[in-house]
């Protein structure tokens, strides 16, 4: 491995790179918060060789959302499937804007 490859990595935002107690601490919450957004399917961490969760970026987002609607009274449960929903409905949008652009003849965007 490079440093190139390394420095990719940092701008990665899928790459597994936080620990479950940094993951923890970024969040200001607790584990087991990420053990159960977990359970309820929210995020996925992958494992580690040693079998120990790392998050990415991505799923620090995922999570501080549902933390966020956790700390206004929503149940877990509930704001993770409220985060689904959100995320869907982003996906779907996109996708519409994708639809309207071509129908349009509008170059679409390299990402």
């Amino acid at each position: 491995m490079t440093a190139g490859d390394s420095f990719d990595r940092l701008n990665d935002d899928d790459y597994p790179a936080y620990t479950m107690g940094r993951a923890a601490e970024m969040l200001g919450t607790t584990q087991g918060f990420l053990r159960a957004v977990g359970e309820a399917r929210l995020i996925t961490p992958l494992r580690s060789t040693g079998g120990h969760r790392r998050y990415s970026r991505y799923q620090l987002r995922i999570a501080a959302r549902a933390r966020e609607l956790v700390d206004h009274g929503t149940p877990v449960e509930a704001a993770c499937r409220i985060v689904i929903l959100e995320d869907q409905l982003e996906e779907a949008q996109r996708i519409n804007a994708e639809h309207q652009r071509r129908a349009a003849g509008t170059p679409t965007a390299v990402s």
